[in-house]
C-alpha cells in the first residue's frame, strides 16, 4: 500500500474500509467552522475591534492547519496493523499443487500483461545489460530469461510482465534501440511461468505414458508449429530425396527427426528459426519415445447397450491390426466406402497408419468374445485434427458411434485442439447425426464431392465421457 493512498479507502481482504469516526469528526468540524465564520463576520462588521479579531482568527487557522498536516503525515506513514502489503512468504507460495501453473499475487498481476519475447543480440559484453535497461525504462519486468548461443550472436528468450498500457510495438521498439534484432513477441499466460526444466520433464512423462502424446509434446515444447510424419525417403517427380540422418537435421525453421518405424517427423515453424537447444530437446523426446517402443494406456471401459449386450471400449494400436482386418471382412462395401472414400480393396492398406499412435489415437469397441466391431480415430493432421468412425454393419444404430465420437472429441479438448473435422458424405446420415449430437457449433463445406463437417471446440466444452473400469449404459 502506497503512502499516497487515502486513509478512507484502505482495503482489507479486497474490500474498502471506511473510517466512520473520521467522517463524523470532519462533519462536525465543518459545522463548527461555519458557526465560527458567522460569529467572526458579525464581530468584524459591527464591533470596534474587527481588524484585531480578523488577525487573531488568521493566526489560529494557520496553527490549526499546521497541526492537521503534521498529524496526517504521522498517521499516513504508519502501516496498518492488519496488512503490510508484503508478498506471500516462500512457504505459502510452495504450498500449492505442483501440477498447476504458479499464480502471481493479485497485487502483482493487476493491470499487467505477460509477454513471451525472443530477440537476437551480438555476443558481446554489455548487450544483455542494455536490453534490461531498455525494458526497465518502459516499466517492463523480466520474469525469466533463457539464452541460446549461436554461431553468430545469441538468442535471448524472455518472459515479461508489462503494464497494460505498454503495447507490443513499444516493447520491440525499445529492444531494437538497445541492439536487439529479429525480435518476435506474443502474449503469454500463467502456464509460461513454469520454468523450462519442469515443463520438459512433464512433457517427457506424458510421452512415456502414451506414444500418441509425442506430437502434442513437441507442439507444446516448440510453440505454434506444424508437425507431420513422412516416409524416410520421399520420391518426387524428378528425384528421390536422401533419408534423414539418425541424429536428425536442423535447417533454420524446419527440423527433421527420425522416428523408430523409419518415418521422418517434420516440424516446421516459419515465423521463428529453431535454436540448437530446441533441436536438442526435441531430439531427446523422440529418442525417449523410440527407446520405450509402442505403448498405449491399458484402461478398459465396460458398457452395456440398451439391447443388453456388453461391449468394451479401449485404446488400440498396431497390435490390433489383424483383428481390424477381420472387421473389414465383415463390413459391407457401402460401409467401407463411406469410411475410406475410395476403392474397397485398398481399405486394409490404411489400417497400419491409422492404428499407429504416431499419427493419433484410436479407440476400439470389443464384444464380450473379444471381436472388434468398431473403430474411432483421432488423427493429427498438421495443424488440424480429424475424427473418423467405422462401425460394423451388424452393430450400427445402437449408439456406439455417438459414444466413440464423444470420447474422441473429449481427447481433442484435453489435447488443446481448437476444432475437429470429419470427412464423409451427405448420405452418411449416421456420421452427420453423431456430429450434430455433440451440441457444438458446426460448419459444413463441400470439398471435392465430399462433405467436411468441422466442430469448434473453443466455444462449448465437451462433457467428460464415462469413466473407465465402471459398467455403464450407452443411450441411443
Amino acid at each position: 500500500m502506497t503512502p499516497e493512498m487515502s486513509d478512507v479507502t484502505r482495503t482489507k481482504n479486497g474490500r474498502p474500509v471506511h473510517h466512520w469516526r473520521r467522517d463524523l469528526v470532519e462533519l462536525a468540524a465543518l459545522f463548527t467552522a461555519v458557526a465560527v465564520a458567522d460569529v467572526v463576520a458579525n464581530l468584524i462588521g459591527h464591533g470596534p475591534d474587527g481588524p484585531a479579531l480578523l488577525l487573531i482568527s488568521a493566526v489560529a487557522m494557520a496553527a490549526t492547519a499546521g497541526f492537521h498536516t503534521w498529524w496526517s503525515r504521522r498517521r499516513g506513514h504508519a502501516p496498518p496493523t492488519d496488512h503490510t502489503g508484503a508478498r506471500p512468504s516462500a512457504e505459502s507460495r510452495q504450498a500449492g499443487p505442483i501440477e498447476t501453473a504458479p499464480a502471481l499475487p493479485e497485487a502483482v498481476t493487476a493491470g499487467a500483461v505477460l509477454w513471451r519475447m525472443r530477440t537476437t543480440v551480438r555476443d558481446e559484453p554489455g548487450t544483455l545489460a542494455a536490453l534490461c535497461t531498455a525494458l526497465a525504462g518502459r516499466q517492463v519486468d523480466i520474469l525469466s530469461l533463457q539464452t541460446h548461443p549461436l554461431a553468430e550472436g545469441t538468442v535471448d528468450e524472455f518472459l515479461l510482465r508489462a503494464p497494460a498500457e505498454v503495447t507490443a510495438s513499444e516493447v520491440t521498439r525499445a529492444v531494437a534501440q538497445a541492439g536487439g534484432a529479429q525480435t518476435w513477441i506474443e502474449r503469454a499466460d500463467t502456464h509460461d511461468l513454469v520454468d523450462a526444466p519442469t515443463r520438459i520433464l512433464g512433457l517427457a512423462t506424458r510421452t512415456a505414458l502414451d506414444a500418441a502424446e509425442l506430437p502434442l509434446a513437441l507442439r507444446q515444447l516448440l510453440g505454434r508449429c506444424t508437425i507431420r510424419s513422412l516416409p524416410a525417403v520421399s520420391v518426387s517427380a524428378d528425384h528421390a530425396d536422401e533419408g534423414v540422418p539418425v541424429e536428425g537435421a536442423l535447417e533454420d525453421t524446419v527440423m527433421r527427426l527420425r522416428a523408430p518405424e523409419g518415418e521422418v517427423i517434420t516440424v516446421e515453424r516459419p515465423y521463428l528459426p529453431f535454436t540448437p537447444a530446441e533441436f536438442a530437446r526435441a531430439r531427446a523426446l523422440v529418442e525417449l519415445d523410440t527407446r520405450l517402443g509402442p505403448r498405449v494406456p491399458g484402461s478398459h471401459d465396460l458398457l452395456t447397450l440398451p439391447q443388453g449386450k456388453a461391449i468394451t471400449v479401449r485404446r488400440a494400436d498396431t497390435g490390433d491390426l489383424e483383428a481390424a482386418k477381420d472387421m473389414h471382412e465383415r463390413c459391407s462395401s457401402r460401409t467401407l466406402n463411406l469410411r475410406y472414400h475410395g476403392p474397397v480393396g485398398d481399405a486394409d492398406r490404411y489400417l497400419n497408419h491409422l492404428l499407429s499412435p504416431r499419427f493419433g489415437r484410436t479407440l476400439a469397441v470389443e464384444t464380450a468374445q473379444g471381436r472388434i466391431v468398431g473403430l474411432g480415430h483421432l488423427l493429427w493432421d498438421g495443424d488440424e485434427t480429424e475424427v473418423a468412425l467405422l462401425i460394423e454393419d451388424e452393430w450400427q444404430r445402437r449408439g456406439i458411434g455417438g459414444e466413440l465420437l464423444g470420447r474422441l472429441v473429449t481427447m481433442a479438448v484435453e489435447a488443446g485442439c481448437d476444432s475437429v473435422y470429419a470427412v464423409t458424405q451427405s448420405s452418411n446420415t449416421g456420421m452427420v447425426a453423431a456430429m450434430r449430437g455433440l451440441d457444438l457449433p458446426l460448419d459444413y463445406q463441400i470439398e471435392e464431392g465430399t462433405l467436411v463437417i468441422t466442430a469448434r471446440l473453443d466455444v462449448t466444452p465437451v462433457s467428460s465421457r464415462l469413466p473407465y473400469d465402471h459398467e455403464q449404459t450407452v443411450r441411443d
